[in-house]
């Protein structure tokens, strides 16, 4: 391949940072790479501090894309916007945040190809991905059969980068705090335990907006509803990741 544009989307995780390198390193001599981030206000802090030291690892910019509808890239403020949380489709704050705003710089830029963190364990994720988006995808950590834990290991391990400080609170990936894709109790009960502001905003405006958000033992509930210990299945099992497609997968 050569004289391409190949867009890596990176989400501030262990998966695409990888996945950048990869692609950086078969392709980088002959063809143009933008690697580029979807900022968003709800993240943790810290997923910047490790967007910096990705970049500096790659040694290679990473440039951002945002929704022009909203400057602040505040899941909030689309909430607020849409009167609407989450649902069996996915999220409003991914379509917007992500998905538009990935768009309106797909419009500008015009990439050949785009690399997503599609890990070995989701191949289907991939395949369905190229079946109802586009065939133009290419996917590294798959082909070189990169799971999510080897893709820990090389950022610890290879490129001595700290993980996001939210993988270290017992979080499966660096999302935004308080995911609203996110349906388990046990999520729920973690973001009240490390995060208990952001757990009682989420609380408030989901009964404002009547989105239930938790589901616990066959039902759907809102989060003040939810008893502090109840528990669902592990996070180390639960996907949700937050990528420009995760409104592909829909995971209670």
């Amino acid at each position: 391949m050569e004289n391409k544009h190949i867009a890596v989307w990176f989400s501030c995780g262990a998966a695409s940072a990888v996945a950048a390198k990869l692609t950086l390193d078969k392709y980088g001599g002959k063809n143009k790479i933008s690697i580029v981030n979807n900022p968003i206000e709800e993240e943790h802090e810290d997923n910047q501090r490790f967007l910096k030291d990705v970049e500096k690892w790659l040694d290679h910019p990473i440039e951002f894309a945002t929704r022009s509808k909203y400057p602040n890239q505040s899941c909030v403020d689309v909430w607020s916007d849409r009167k609407f949380m989450s649902g069996p489709m996915g999220a409003p704050c991914t379509q917007e945040l992500k998905k538009k705003a990935r768009q309106e710089w797909e419009a500008v830029n015009k990439p050949d190809y785009t690399v997503l963190g599609f890990t070995a364990e989701e191949q289907k994720r991939a395949d369905r991905f190229r079946l109802t988006e586009r065939d133009t995808l290419l996917t590294p950590l798959i082909d070189h059969g990169f799971d999510k834990q080897k893709c820990f290991d090389v950022i610890q391990y290879v490129a001595n980068i700290d993980l996001p400080y939210i993988y270290k609170l017992g979080y499966p990936n660096a999302n935004c705090i308080g995911c609203v894709k996110a349906g388990s109790a046990t999520y729920w009960n973690l973001v009240r335990e490390t995060f208990p502001e952001v757990f009682e905003h989420r609380a408030t405006q989901s009964r404002d907006i009547g989105a239930k958000l938790v589901y616990y033992k066959g039902k759907r509930m809102f989060l003040d509803e939810l008893s502090k210990d109840a528990k669902g299945r592990s996070l180390k099992n639960y996907n949700f990741e937050c990528g420009i497609f995760c409104e592909e997968d829909r995971d209670e």
